[in-house]
């Protein structure tokens, strides 16, 4: 069965995505690099594998997000994602794409309820924390 495990990051739009990360920085004390603020942080099951969560922040006008109106997606951590998505497309869960597998993981876009664009993440942890090296907010 496939399975929601945590939130690997929200993303939301804004008119300046540096100055809103130098914002970040500079208030809220968040490293971050293009992409956004990583948290890192422990799996339970097995405290020596980490884990991440984004905090990304997205031009104004990007269509990344799906449908204009919508400000911020979800993106969800999973594990099992091809048994999801055929658990999802079998209740009538709009699937927006064919997963697509990169290094750091495996990813595909479903629709909820109201048309909002979700993303759904089966990491790679081992090979995301090699792409983003040691600036990450630890938790």
């Amino acid at each position: 069965m496939g399975k929601i495990t945590g939130i690997g990051g929200i993303f939301f739009k804004c008119k300046n995505p540096a100055g809103m990360r130098t914002w970040y920085q500079q208030h809220l004390g968040l490293n971050s690099d293009e992409y956004g603020a990583n948290f890192q942080w422990r799996k339970d099951e097995n405290p020596q594998e980490k884990g991440y969560t984004l905090l990304s922040m997205f031009d104004e006008n990007t269509d990344y997000f799906g449908e204009n109106r919508q400000t911020y997606m979800i993106n969800f951590r999973v594990e099992n994602i091809e048994t999801l998505v055929d658990e999802l497309k079998a209740s009538g869960v709009a699937v927006l794409d064919e997963i697509a597998q990169y290094e750091y993981g495996k990813f595909v876009h479903i629709a909820d309820a109201e048309g909002n664009k979700i993303e759904l993440w089966e990491p790679a942890d081992d090979e995301y924390g090699k792409m983003i090296g040691d600036n990450v907010n630890r938790t």
